[in-house]
């Protein structure tokens, strides 16, 4: 089904097991919020470091066009990701999740 304002297809919510299988392939840092929404916080030596953290994750959500919400501190970024449009989380926003993941090593 597409959306006739948009270039892409609107997609259901993950749920059940769908949604289950793809959080555990994240692992434990990434919480499950609401049923709707991964979370993620991480902790920096610095702000400058929590910031070049936040710079790669734009990089990679320009990338992947899906963008996450963001909360930057002194030494702490805080993510928050679901796909807006469907109010939940998509396949799309476990693709973000993991690649962020990967920047955070």
């Amino acid at each position: 089904m597409k959306n006739p304002t948009s270039k892409k297809a609107v997609v259901a919510a993950l749920k059940g097991a769908q949604l289950k299988a793809h959080r555990r392939k994240l692992g434990a840092r990434w919480r499950l919020s609401e049923g709707r929404r991964l979370k993620r916080d991480f902790e920096f030596k610095d702000f400058r470091a929590a910031l070049a953290f936040t710079n790669k994750v734009g990089a990679l959500a320009e990338k992947l066009q899906h963008h996450p919400d963001v909360a930057l501190s002194w030494g702490k970024v805080g993510l928050t990701i679901w796909t807006h449009s469907i109010g939940g989380l998509s396949e799309a926003d476990f693709t973000l999740a993991g690649g962020i993941g990967k920047l955070s090593k």
